[in-house]
């Protein structure tokens, strides 16, 4: 029985680390063959350091001591939640995997990846109204019912919970700024304007969140205070990166721009 508990609670850590693991070495493997196969084009190091950056927030978010603190106090629980749905996703998605995947695939593999991208599916997620509810709207969703309190009795539902920040995290990131081909993404009037919207609406929640306003948080009240306020102030922080980030995907987009606009001036000349 005591071996059987010493395995359940080893397990948690160790697949949570060995996936990480695999994930840095696959992206690592990855942008070395993309170095080789095309020398004189390479791979961004800052691509791969902004990846690697986000696994590492990752495994600060899953892995003790924040992991355990989590289970015991709200505050950790937010912290967590913000490194899982809004930091490490910002790195991940700035390492621009989906691009090194065309870079490395074969031909068939890469074509099938192109197409997928360009499905009906990814255009309907990839919309910033349905990214940002998926992102942000999610949050009142797990607030304002029963689901947070599940995760504390129900590990099957944490995980689900954590998957699903990533996973809406890394959207968000994808639509807003990620350097990552995207079909029909909108201007940057648009992105920003979600953008804007995310803020209001995480700065709503924190809000409510304080106040105790409707939320179904079973915490003692200091420390639903101190993670609201943990919501606040680093979403705002995470929020004005990943404006930053918009900026400078922007700019390099216009710069990969200039031999086409010199074609369209030679031809209404």
């Amino acid at each position: 029985m005591d071996q059987d508990q010493a395995t359940e609670g080893v397990l948690p850590i160790l697949l949570p680390a060995l996936a990480l693991l695999v994930l840095a070495t696959a992206y690592l493997l990855l942008a070395r063959r993309a170095r080789r196969r095309n020398p004189a084009k390479g791979w961004n190091r800052w691509r791969t350091t902004s990846f690697l950056t986000g696994l590492a927030l990752l495994g600060v978010a899953l892995l003790p001591p924040l992991a355990e603190l989590a289970h015991a106090d709200f505050r950790g629980a937010m912290a967590q939640h913000m490194l899982l749905g809004m930091y490490a996703p910002l790195g991940l998605m700035l390492g621009a995997p989906a691009t090194l995947l065309l870079r490395t695939l074969p031909t068939t593999r890469a074509r099938q990846l192109t197409t997928l991208l360009h499905s009906r599916y990814v255009r309907f997620i990839s919309r910033p109204a349905t990214a940002l509810v998926l992102s942000s709207g999610s949050l009142f969703v797990l607030f304002f019912t029963p689901l947070y309190n599940a995760t504390a009795t129900h590990p099957a539902v944490h995980w689900l919970i954590h998957l699903h920040s990533v996973a809406a995290g890394c959207l968000f990131t994808y639509v807003i700024a990620g350097p990552d081909p995207a079909p029909d993404r909108p201007g940057v009037p648009v992105r920003l304007a979600c953008l804007g919207a995310a803020i209001a609406l995480h700065a709503a929640l924190a809000q409510l969140i304080y106040g105790g306003h409707g939320t179904r948080i079973q915490a003692p009240v200091e420390q639903v205070q101190g993670g609201a306020e943990i919501m606040y102030y680093s979403g705002d922080i995470a929020e004005l990166l990943l404006a930053i980030a918009l900026i400078a995907t922007w700019r390099s987009e216009r710069r990969l721009r200039p031999a086409r606009v010199d074609h369209l001036s030679d031809a209404a000349g």
